[in-house]
């Protein structure tokens, strides 16, 4: 949790929505310049870093103990300090020093990649505009402290609890406290002091979001002082499991149950057939150790976070290092079009009147309207005024303006000229819809009849068709210096203003890439279908399906499943549409990806198999995002889609490796365990064995994976891996009983040169195998990384040298005939090329599209 001071509460909290804001000014000693950077630092001091969760220093030591958490672990150690107090100390000691170096191995991978994902995080922290020393300035929303006055604007995420100071047009997402999608307005005030929380139109709430309009606020409270702290627990649930962590807890849970079931049966036999108890118990426990995949989640999460640092060096961020499982599944990304396919540098075209005539008056109000607003900033505004300013020209003054939102699709101002003027600009159709006037002449103005109606039309049309984004500007002569959106209607149709944004040189290959890949890409766009097309042929679509947000309303969710998988482009979609989309795609068995980085984007993020968004999006989409892209280009795109698929593979070649090799282990183990008069290992022996088999799994991250696997999405598939399990690890099991023969039937083995012989030719063995299991390939035309290889190389030469040393003599290892040697050698070899055949035949009959 946060500071402790943070659990007593202040004074200015109790109902703050029922005091003025010049109350709490004075109440936080505080003023609307803002408060200096000082005073800053010391109220973070009193009141804590702006956050719902402590960074817990001593998270290195619960990493740690979190090693020993798992039950078998427990009761390993428990017995073994109970062997110690029985009979052998220098085994229980061996044991429990094993269980610790095996522990300690975990921690050092979960560790390095925890810290490394904790690094790419801070390179997407959330900022915010606060007032501090009079000036604006960004800071990390931690910083934020009781008194700041933060500026905000569409897209902005709000930071703590606060209070109004002044605001325009502003509208504010409060679903996560109200459940309601609506944006809701915010206006100063003073509310009664029962006034319930989704009344209370003058306070802002942290974890909402601007959707539209600015405003400056006085911030009250931080942290868990705030509404949204409050119910914290609520809200910061884990996000919703992926397919990939739903598929391997069933398979984890499965194993587990088969494999204690079977150390139940090897206990009960060891037991009956008169072994000693307490070491046929802690061989049965051991075996456990041995056989469960314990470290299955820490390479998962070590795959993972190799996975996010790989792609960081492609420039794509990881927020949720699940979702790149997610990432390399993906077959259908859904995009918007600016930035992606086209060059994000939207550049003005032509500014003309009813006539087809560029214009001064349409040139000069476009320009007034771009310039003078003071609201979300846009490219279309900075085209505007790059292409329209001249150096030296006067603008008039601004008088009021009204915010440019989402649902009416336009932005309005109040400007001091020859009277009071108010100018719109905004979507053609939202523009033609106010109008019921047209200026035909630089003074000449007509009723808009439907034959002039008609003839903009043909215009607005005609430029769309050639991939021109078309707007419109209006204007009025108004009486009073202020205005509201009712103002908005009775105008005076002025002109057009177009656009161009060229594709991108590489969109072609890009698109290309992404298709040889198997990810389809879809484009959402609110542009009109004409420009949507136009865009679709220029990069290489020669017949582009075009489908409307208007043609999706009051479609059957059947219908709409086709639609969306037939279709190459949305257009003229709205916001709230995206979301739609999304999950009728996903509805149909597909693995979506969408990108965003506006302000209504948030859902569709959320949404989305895959929510990715970009460095310069606004905060709440960035927020929303699994992964954000530090340069918005498919190219790159594209590369991290190859690095997922990467981090996707190795993790899939642990689980291979693990459970064939486990399952076969228990097969033999149980017909040892019944054919011998003594333990086929001691319980010291089977750690040492899962220790060393250990070691070069934990490279598995750094492993190279063949270009013919990246080439398209993979899914996991249970039943895939329980085949799997079943053939290798049976084909494992029966190589152990050659080994068993040849120690016993030809070598009349002792207890302690069979237990020594089955562990040179099991770890030797599994060594090995994991260079056959971690490619579809032919083992010898797929290179292992050089940490795979040599981590191998160093376990075997160990392992074969470890009967000749002192540290064998503890482990109860002997020295073994060279004859033994000569048979180990033949049947490990067998063994390989045994198992890279039946891995190709298996990969072609039994598992074919997977």
């Amino acid at each position: 949790m946060i500071e402790k001071n943070q659990g007593t509460r202040n004074s200015h909290l109790d109902s703050f929505w029922s005091k003025s804001s010049e109350e709490l000014l004075h109440e936080l000693n505080a003023k609307e310049s803002g408060i200096s950077e000082n005073e800053a630092n010391l109220r973070i001091t009193k009141y804590g870093p702006n956050r719902l969760k402590e960074k817990n220093s001593s998270s290195a030591y619960l990493l740690f103990f979190n090693q020993f958490k798992n039950p078998i672990t427990l009761i390993l150690i428990a017995a073994a300090v109970l062997s110690s107090l029985l009979q052998d100390r220098t085994d229980a000691i061996i044991i429990l020093l094993i269980v610790v170096i095996s522990s300690c191995l975990g921690f050092w991978q979960e560790y390095g990649a925890s810290n490394a994902v904790a690094r790419l995080l801070k390179m997407v922290q959330v900022t915010v505009t606060v007032i501090r020393d009079d000036h604006e300035i960004a800071v990390s929303t931690e910083s934020i402290v009781p008194g700041d006055v933060v500026v905000l604007s569409a897209g902005d995420i709000i930071p703590a609890d606060c209070i109004l100071l002044n605001s325009q047009e502003l509208f504010v997402d409060e679903a996560a406290f109200t459940g309601e999608s609506y944006p809701v307005e915010k206006q100063k005030g003073k509310l009664e002091t029962n006034t319930p929380l989704s009344k209370r139109s003058n306070t802002l709430f942290m974890g909402s979001s601007v959707i539209s309009g600015k405003a400056t606020a006085l911030v009250i409270a931080t942290g868990l002082n705030t509404e949204f702290g409050k119910i914290s627990a609520r809200l910061r649930n884990n996000a919703p499991e992926t397919e990939f962590e739903r598929g391997i807890k069933k398979f984890g849970f499965l194993l587990m149950q088969i494999t204690l079931i079977l150390i139940l049966v090897i206990f009960a036999l060891n037991v009956f057939l008169h072994k000693p108890v307490l070491d046929s118990f802690l061989f049965s426990l051991a075996l456990a150790v041995g056989l469960t995949p314990q470290l299955l989640p820490v390479i998962i999460t070590v795959n993972l976070s190799t996975g996010a640092k790989k792609m960081a060096a492609q420039k794509v961020i990881v927020k949720r290092l699940s979702a790149i499982e997610n990432f390399g599944s993906m077959n259908i990304l859904c995009s918007d079009k600016t930035g992606t396919i086209t060059q994000g540098k939207v550049k003005l075209y032509k500014a003309f009147d009813i006539n087809d005539t560029e214009n001064e008056r349409v040139s000069n109000y476009a320009l007034f309207n771009a310039a003078l607003q003071t609201g979300f900033k846009n490219p279309i505004d900075a085209a505007i005024i790059t292409g329209l300013k001249s150096e030296g020209q006067q603008l008039p003054a601004i008088l009021d303006e009204i915010p440019y939102d989402f649902i009416r699709r336009r932005l309005s101002i109040l400007v001091e000229l020859q009277g009071f003027k108010m100018i719109t600009k905004g979507a053609f159709q939202e523009i033609l819809a106010i109008c019921n006037q047209v200026q035909t002449g630089s003074d000449s103005i007509e009723p808009l009849t439907s034959e002039l109606k008609q003839t903009l039309m043909q215009l607005y049309e005609q430029y769309s068709r050639k991939g021109y984004r078309t707007l419109g500007i209006c204007w009025k002569t108004t009486t009073t210096n202020s205005i509201s959106k009712e103002e908005e209607s009775s105008m005076i149709f002025l002109g057009f203003v177009t656009f161009f944004d060229p594709p991108k040189e590489s969109a072609i290959a890009a698109i290309n890439n992404l298709n040889s890949l198997g990810v389809k890409l879809k484009i959402i766009t609110g542009d009109n279908a004409l420009v949507a097309e136009s865009l679709a042929k220029q990069v290489g679509i020669e017949t582009p399906i075009v489908v409307t947000g208007s043609s999706l309303r009051g479609t059957s969710s059947e219908a709409l499943a086709t639609k969306v998988l037939q279709a190459d482009i949305f257009a003229e979609v709205e916001p709230s549409q995206k979301e739609q989309i999304i999950l009728a795609l996903k509805k149909t068995g597909q693995v979506v990806g969408f990108m965003g980085d506006g302000i209504n984007d948030a859902s569709a993020l959320h949404a989305a198999d895959v929510g990715i968004s970009v460095d310069t999006a606004v905060d709440v989409a960035k927020e929303a995002a699994d992964l954000v892209l530090m340069d918005q280009d498919l190219d790159v795109l594209a590369n991290g889609i190859k690095e997922g698929r990467r981090t996707f593979a190795n993790t899939m070649k642990y689980i291979f490796m693990a459970t064939s090799a486990n399952f076969g282990n228990m097969f033999s183990m149980a017909g040892a365990s019944l054919l011998l008069p003594f333990l086929p290992l001691l319980p010291k022996q089977i750690l040492l064995t899962n220790l060393l088999t250990d070691v070069p799994e934990t490279t598995i991250a750094t492993d190279n994976v063949d270009e013919e696997y990246i080439k398209k999405p993979h899914r996991i598939d249970i039943g895939f891996i329980k085949k799997f399990m079943f053939i290798f690890g049976l084909l494992s099991s029966v190589f152990d009983y050659c080994t068993f023969a040849v120690l016993i039937l030809v070598l009349k083995a002792n207890e302690q040169q069979f237990q020594t012989g089955w562990f040179l030719e099991s770890v030797v063995s599994a060594a090995l195998i994991v260079l056959v299991v971690r490619t579809r390939l032919p083992f010898f035309k797929s290179k292992p990384s050089k940490a795979l290889l040599f981590s191998n190389l160093i376990v075997i030469s160990f392992v074969l040298l470890l009967p000749l040393s002192l540290l064998g003599d503890i482990f109860s290892f002997v020295r073994l005939p060279f004859q033994f040697y000569v048979y180990m050698v033949l049947i490990v070899a067998v063994y390989v090329f045994t198992a890279d055949f039946v891995k190709r035949w298996f990969y072609k009959k039994m598992a074919s599209g997977y």
